[in-house]
Formats: C-alpha cells, sequence, structure tokens
C-alpha cells in the first residue's frame, strides 16, 4: 500500500506534556502548575501532566509551552496512550501515611480547617510544622499547605481547604459546604453568602485569641469543624 492509500493513524487519546522550568525565581514553577491544573491537566509525575486530547486542549499545552520556552525552560507535548488503565477524572492524590504537613505560623480559618481535614480524611496520623519563613525549603517527604510555593493553595478561585477536597477527590456534600464557608471568611468574600459564615467565623476568631500556640489552635478548631460537618450532613440532633 502507498501513502496515497494509507488509512491515516487515530490520534492517541493523551496528550503528555513533559517540562521542565528553570529552578529560579520559584514563582514560575507555581505559576506553570496552576496553568496546567486550570485546564484540567492530571499531574502523573512532578513534571509531566496528561490530558484528554482534544484540539483545544493541544492548543492550551501550546501556549503554556510558548510560556515555559520564554522562561528559559523546556517542553515536550506528545501523544500517548495508556498500557495499564488512566482515568484522569479518578486519579487522586496520595501521600504517605504520618507524613509532616507544614504551614505557616500563626494559623487562621483556612490554615486551620485544612489541618482539620487532613487529620480527618486525608492522613490520620498527619503531624504538623509551623513555619515563620516564607522562602521554607521542605525537608525530604514534608508537604506544604497554604503557604508560598506549597503544594497544596489557593487555586484559580479557590482557597487552600477547597482545593484539597477537590485534590484528593472528597467527594462529600458536608464538605463543599465547609470549603464554601472557609472560602468566603478567607477571602472576605461574600461570594456563597452561607448562613453559617459569620457563626464559624466568630468562633475561629475567639479561638485566636484564646491561643496563641498554633497546636491549639489547629485542636480547638477541630472541634468545631466536626461539629459543623456533622451538623451539615444532617447527623446533628
Amino acid at each position: 500500500m502507498n501513502d496515497s492509500t494509507a488509512i491515516p493513524a487515530q490520534p492517541l487519546p493523551w496528550l503528555l506534556f513533559i517540562h521542565q522550568v528553570p529552578p529560579r525565581p520559584d514563582y514560575l514553577r507555581v505559576k506553570v502548575r496552576r496553568r496546567l491544573r486550570r485546564i484540567g491537566a492530571t499531574q502523573i509525575k512532578n513534571t509531566v501532566y496528561a490530558l484528554a486530547n482534544s484540539a483545544d486542549g493541544l492548543e492550551d499545552l501550546h501556549w503554556i509551552r510558548r510560556e515555559i520556552l520564554a522562561m528559559g525552560g523546556t517542553a515536550l507535548i506528545c501523544e500517548a496512550s495508556f498500557i495499564t488503565p488512566f482515568n484522569a477524572e479518578a486519579s487522586t492524590t496520595q501521600v504517605t501515611p504520618g507524613t509532616t504537613w507544614v504551614t505557616r505560623a500563626g494559623v487562621f480559618i483556612d490554615r486551620i480547617a485544612s489541618a482539620w481535614l487532613i487529620r480527618r480524611f486525608i492522613d490520620p496520623e498527619a503531624r504538623f510544622k509551623f513555619v515563620f519563613a516564607t522562602d521554607y525549603q521542605p525537608e525530604s517527604g514534608e508537604l506544604r499547605f497554604d503557604m508560598y510555593d506549597a503544594e497544596f493553595t489557593h487555586e484559580g478561585d479557590r482557597c487552600t481547604f477547597q482545593t484539597l477536597v477537590q485534590r484528593f477527590s472528597l467527594g462529600d456534600v458536608a464538605l463543599n459546604a465547609i470549603g464554601e464557608i472557609v472560602r468566603d471568611i478567607d477571602c472576605k468574600a461574600e461570594r456563597y453568602t452561607r448562613p453559617e459564615t459569620n457563626g464559624v467565623a466568630a468562633l475561629i476568631r475567639g479561638i485566636a485569641e484564646m491561643h496563641s500556640e498554633d497546636d491549639m489552635r489547629v485542636q480547638r478548631g477541630g472541634d468545631v469543624f466536626d461539629v459543623l460537618h456533622a451538623a451539615l450532613a444532617g447527623r446533628a440532633p
């Protein structure tokens, strides 16, 4: 069969985006990561993302690639298929039990709520470290949340709590509601205007005024979110 009669190859179902950005400035990595997540790409490895193959998706990746090249980095786009099953919608971030989770000291609404979410639904053996440095470099095995260059932080219009719910596929109606409350308090906005928001804000402010220690704020705040989750899930009397 000659080229004129050859059957065109069918496009493979996935686009892979493989990239590397310069180590400085730090915000470049964060910017690229957020852009990829915003278009629906799923992280496979640190610098490898998968996106369903489509004309729009390919165009989005080309724009991101152009930005990376302008930064002095490298990026490749290729078509791929997976030998083992891969479902981006079902792909869920995994953590090792007992991970040390790092965040900024002086925790308030988003960090308190996120710490509760982590210990209650993601990593029951989680340990927390509270640091002051904005350029904190994590030790091996540590994960950062709600701080500069963190693995889990604000993405798009989501607060950190909402990012954790989304990244760990926590399909809980009550958690979604708590996320709306936390987001409005944290961002000083009235996007969702849930009736519980003002009361939760007052409780968290009271806890912060009573306790300067971050561990105590997380502990007492966790009690608040335990009760709130039960109430929103319809389990409270």
